[in-house]
């Protein structure tokens, strides 16, 4: 899935911004206990390949080892979550609330649904995942 045109996002602040030539993927949602720990629900995440984006404001962006596998990057003044990487690969996922509208993206399945909430129900019909697609 190439975008027509870059696609822009930010934090909340506005003092990590970026830009992507090319998204690799539809949204997926992750359920997983670490996304629902950092962001008080669940992430809604594409990907992209590392050298797709241009960034500015690298130096408010801080990234947090949630374990082994992977880091989170987050804005360090509003705590925006924004990235997830897994360790020694050329992708990123980007989290799709961080960026501007409209971007043509859809959400295409769940994953990691065994750790989902109890407070809520996955009803839209799509593919879901008891672990990593």
């Amino acid at each position: 899935m190439k975008a027509d045109h870059p696609v822009s996002g930010s934090c909340l602040c506005g003092k990590v911004n970026f830009k992507i030539a090319e998204l690799l993927r539809d949204v997926v949602m992750c359920h997983c206990q670490q996304c629902r720990k950092q962001t008080g629900h669940l992430v809604a995440a594409t990907r992209i390949h590392d050298n797709s984006i241009e960034l500015s404001g690298e130096e408010h962006l801080t990234w947090y080892c949630a374990s082994d596998d992977a880091t989170r990057g987050f804005c360090k003044h509003c705590g925006s979550v924004l990235f997830w990487k897994r360790i020694n690969t050329d992708t990123l996922a980007v989290m799709a609330g961080s960026l501007e509208t409209p971007t043509e993206l859809k959400t295409i399945s769940h994953i990691f649904t065994k750790f989902k909430g109890d407070y809520y129900e996955i009803t839209d019909g799509l593919p879901q995942h008891t672990m990593s697609d």
